[in-house]
């Protein structure tokens, strides 16, 4: 079996130091998308029985996104160091399916950014003038957001606010606005470092090939 030589043999320990760094920037969205679905305050906003869910859909793409980094990482670092062309280019196949998931969760988080703040806001506006559970759900926001009444502070609703308290419609936007961004720039900046990796697998499969054609 012939084995790659020279700046070629260089290209496979980049690799393979590329992947282990994948799997670790694998790790890390997996935990960023757990922590977004998962977070006390997100949860307490949009587990309630009627609440929109849109935001969740980004954040479970991070999360399939980050899983299968870590898988992708792992067995990225087997086909480096065995010279595997099987494993390089299912390697570079399952790299370019993270990229598009990973692309799509960032374009989502931007583009519906407007779309699921005007959800929950309406959310609030309509719980607000129910007599239901109207009262459970103001204690919620107040208490997460810092927020009473729709476009101004209403006092009878939230006695306890004060003068740092904000409307809601303007607290949920701020609030969301945080946590897509997160979900838009991680996607979109972890799309990037794998062109690198897919740039790296198809060069050293190239080179594997060529050098058993030689042999």
């Amino acid at each position: 079996m012939g084995k790659v030589q020279g700046g070629m043999k260089c290209v496979k320990y980049l690799l393979f130091v590329f992947n282990f760094i994948f799997w670790l920037v694998g790790s890390l969205v997996l935990a960023v998308g757990l922590w977004l679905r998962f977070d006390p305050d997100t949860v307490l906003l949009l587990n309630e029985e009627g609440a929109p869910d849109t935001f969740f859909i980004g954040v479970y793409i991070l999360i399939g996104a980050g899983g299968l980094m870590m898988l992708v990482g792992f067995f990225g670092c087997c086909g480096a160091v065995r010279e595997s062309q099987c494993l390089l280019g299912s390697f570079f196949a399952c790299l370019l399916v993270i990229f598009g998931a990973e692309v799509a969760a960032g374009v989502f988080g931007f583009l519906n950014k407007d779309k699921i703040i005007e959800e929950v806001q309406n959310f609030y506006t309509n719980v607000n003038n129910e007599n239901g559970n109207s009262t459970a759900i103001v204690s919620i926001y107040f208490k997460v957001l810092n927020c009473c009444g729709d476009e101004s502070v209403n006092i009878s609703l939230c006695p306890e606010a004060t003068e740092d308290t904000k409307d809601c419609k303007t607290a949920i936007s701020d609030f969301f606005n945080n946590k897509l961004y997160i979900i838009g720039y991680v996607g979109i900046g972890i799309a990037g470092v794998m062109i690198i990796g897919m740039i790296f697998s198809m060069v050293l499969c190239c080179a594997i090939r060529n050098s058993r054609e030689v042999i």
